[in-house]
C-alpha cells in the first residue's frame, strides 16, 4: 500500500514539474505587432483572421466523428464471436446497429445531412 502511495506522489510530482517547465518555456517573451499578426509571407494581412465558419460543415464533421467512434466500438464485436454466447452476441450487435440507424434517421429527418437548402 505504501508503494502505491509513493508511486502516485512521484507521478504527480513529475507531472507538475513537466507542466511548469512547459508553461515557462512556451511563453512568448516578446509581444509585438508582427508576432501577434497572422503570417502571410511578410505581407500585411488582406482580411480578418477570423472568417465565418460554415455551421453546416461543422455539423457534418461532428456527425462523421460520432459515427466513426461508434463504428470503432462495433468492430471488436466481430472479434469476440468465438468467446461469447451467440444469442447474446447477436442481440448486442442488433441493438447497437439499431441505435446507429435510429441516430442516422434522426439526423436525416432533421435535415443535418443535406448540403443545399
Amino acid at each position: 500500500m505504501i508503494v502505491l502511495l509513493i508511486s502516485i506522489v512521484i507521478t504527480l510530482a513529475i507531472s507538475a514539474v513537466v507542466m511548469i517547465l512547459a508553461s515557462l518555456l512556451a511563453k512568448k517573451t516578446i509581444m509585438d505587432r508582427e508576432k501577434n499578426s497572422p503570417f502571410e509571407c511578410g505581407f500585411d494581412p488582406k482580411g480578418s483572421a477570423r472568417l465565418p465558419f460554415s455551421l453546416r460543415f461543422f455539423l457534418i464533421a461532428v456527425i462523421f466523428l460520432i459515427f466513426d467512434v461508434e463504428i470503432t466500438l462495433l468492430l471488436p464485436l466481430a472479434m469476440i464471436i468465438n468467446f461469447s454466447n451467440i444469442s447474446a452476441w447477436a442481440f448486442t450487435g442488433f441493438v447497437f446497429i439499431i441505435i446507429l440507424l435510429v441516430g442516422l434517421y434522426h439526423e436525416w429527418n432533421q435535415g443535418a445531412l443535406e448540403w443545399a437548402y
